[in-house]
């Protein structure tokens, strides 16, 4: 009773205050109808909140996102299913979902009655303009009489997580020399390619494939031998991007920064897609991937990511130098001193591809400007280096500058394309 007195709505605390003021004056008054009226009034607000109180019927809550990873400017659908796990027909419910604010207003809806064992399903749809991981939940569910005089809350605990990642754009094929030459080729090799001599076969079990008898090895034990499994081989790069707020210019989703954040995601996805084993630098040194589910994590990782107050390059240089192995480097770069484009450039030798895509923070307010005097600066010095460097400038789009990657040892400047100009 306490508690549902304490629940008492706006319009329940009106009809309290309205049948004392009634009895007051009835008493004053001494007019009989007056206090009939008066303990009506007072005895609704009552009523409700005890039948209120003594509800004992439980729910059970599920959520389901799909998907549970989405764009930014993608709509996710969260599905709620409630059900009443007691042998009583709820009231009235009002259900309410907690969302933060950037993926709008808090759904709230209504449903009259849940039968015993009943179950409901609600949908709603979430959208975010931002990156981030954003909790979404717990769920509440109010409890109210139909007049709409006594509501009281109940509370889950569950929650999920929604993860909304850069925008990935999808890249034409290019070939990149250097991209198998890391970790060895990522497509398989047979172990028998090596030689008869330098072959380990093995017995033949039931369902190898006949095409892999080794007739000689076959010929020597007198049993039919088979070549051991193919060996997987995989090939490394790395993925460098330039966080340093200094670096970038802008504010919001049109910003440099952002415009970086979806190349890296663009360029990382569709090289992992191809079977690059590929690791994520940041001006701040190397981010953590899990081995399994490499898009993914790269995703995960990149919708978090934000803008660093690092001054240099130096710790993501530092980080590239001490991986080792790479075939292929990828940096997405914006603003830089002269001696970071040289420390940078230094670490593309023998055969290994480096490929810069530099945005054009300089002339970044103006898209249609040509390429500014620090953009040529860094291009000719890491093109002298024997990088291949894209130029990215605002409002223009990775896919249409990426195919730049695949031009070797050019060394002067082309004409801007859709997506901005390149080396």
């Amino acid at each position: 009773m306490k508690a549902g007195l304490g629940a008492l709505t706006a319009r329940g605390r009106s009809f309290v205050a309205s049948g004392i003021a009634a009895l007051l004056c009835a008493v004053l008054l001494g007019e009989h109808d007056l206090l009939r009226i008066g303990i009506l009034i007072l005895t609704l607000p009552l009523l409700a909140a005890m039948v209120v109180a003594r509800t004992r019927y439980r729910l059970s809550c599920a959520r389901r996102l799909e998907p549970q990873r989405a764009e930014v400017g993608v709509e996710a659908t969260v599905t709620l299913r409630l059900e009443n796990v007691t042998r009583l027909p709820t009231g009235l419910l009002l259900v309410e979902d907690t969302v933060p604010y950037a993926l709008g207003a808090r759904p709230r809806f209504v449903l009259d009655r849940v039968e015993p064992q009943g179950i409901r399903e609600i949908d709603y749809r979430v959208r975010s303009d931002l990156r981030g991981r954003f909790p979404i939940g717990p769920l509440s569910v109010r409890i109210t009489d139909p007049f709409g005089l006594v509501e009281l809350a109940r509370g889950f605990t569950i929650s999920d997580t929604l993860v909304v990642t850069p925008q990935v754009v999808p890249l034409p094929h290019v070939r990149l020399s250097g991209e198998w030459t890391g970790g060895g080729d990522s497509r398989t090799r047979s172990v028998a390619a090596a030689g008869d001599d330098d072959v380990a076969p093995r017995e033949y079990r039931q369902g190898d494939d006949l095409r892999r008898v080794h007739w000689r090895s076959t010929a020597r034990h007198g049993e039919l031998m088979v070549r051991r499994e193919e060996q997987q081989w995989q090939s490394r790069g790395a993925l460098l991007l330039d966080t340093r707020r200094m670096a970038h210019r802008g504010e919001g989703p049109r910003s440099s920064f952002e415009v970086a954040v979806s190349a890296a995601a663009s360029i990382g996805v569709h090289l992992a897609r191809e079977g690059l084993g590929l690791r994520l630098v940041t001006d701040q040194g190397a981010e953590h991937l899990t081995d399994t589910g490499l898009s993914h994590s790269l995703l995960d990782t990149l919708a978090v990511v934000r803008q660093s107050q690092t001054r240099s390059l130096d710790y993501g240089v530092t980080a590239l130098r001490q991986g080792g192995g790479d075939g292929l480097l990828v940096a997405v770069l914006g603003s830089l001193r002269a001696e970071e484009v040289t420390a940078l450039a230094r670490l593309r030798h023998g055969s290994v591809t480096g490929v810069a895509v530099v945005l054009d923070t300089a002339v970044w307010e103006h898209p249609d400007a040509p390429p500014s005097e620090e953009y040529e600066q860094v291009r000719t010095v890491l093109a002298g280096y024997g990088w291949r460097v894209a130029r990215l400038r605002s409002g223009g789009s990775i896919a249409a500058v990426w195919p730049e990657a695949a031009r070797r040892g050019g060394r002067t400047p082309i004409g801007n394309t859709a997506g901005g100009g390149g080396e």
